[in-house]
């Protein structure tokens, strides 16, 4: 009987191992169209509102879904202490969000190149970076969906059958 309640155990473990990367492949196609689309907001509070960044950061904050609206708040917020200056505020605030995303390194790295150029440049020049910056996305965004199709079933199957191999070692 225990050895049962054991084997089903580790059956189980491995199984929603397998869910969970499953879930984080098919969250990042998700969270990139999170940012491509908070970047847009972006762009519109800066090249047609004139928001300062600090109310644009806070208004894509309302806008858009979580995880993406944590850092957009955190970013608003670290902006709101003094002596902290806008490249600081993007790259405490990223950071941190990575911890809690599914988002990947390139995602990351795309993300804090941008951040460096935020502020730096004239209008013109701003709505370049953030161009790039979603061009960037874009064919991140390709390359999960890719992932996401290819992987995230035989996760799922692989983390059952991996249990199962397991169990059957010890049986």
């Amino acid at each position: 009987m225990l050895l049962w309640i054991g084997g089903l155990l580790i059956v189980g473990a491995a199984t929603w191992g397998g869910f969970e990367y499953s879930k984080q492949l098919d969250m990042r196609p998700k969270q990139i169209r999170q940012l491509k689309n908070a970047l847009q907001i972006l762009e519109a509070e800066i090249a047609y509102s004139q928001t300062p960044l600090h109310e644009a950061f806070s208004i894509i904050a309302n806008q858009v879904p979580k995880p993406t609206s944590i850092l957009f708040d955190n970013i608003a917020r670290e902006l709101s202490v003094c002596g902290v200056s806008l490249q600081e505020a993007w790259i405490q605030s990223m950071r941190k969000h990575a911890e809690h995303t599914a988002l990947g390194s390139n995602e990351m790295e795309i993300l804090l190149q941008f951040g460096r150029t935020l502020g730096q440049h004239d209008l013109n020049q701003q709505k370049k970076h953030l161009l790039l910056a979603l061009s960037h996305l874009e064919r991140e965004l390709e390359e999960a969906r890719t992932a996401q199709e290819k992987y995230s079933k035989m996760a799922k199957m692989l983390g059952f059958l991996c249990g199962l191999f397991v169990l059957l070692l010890f049986i």
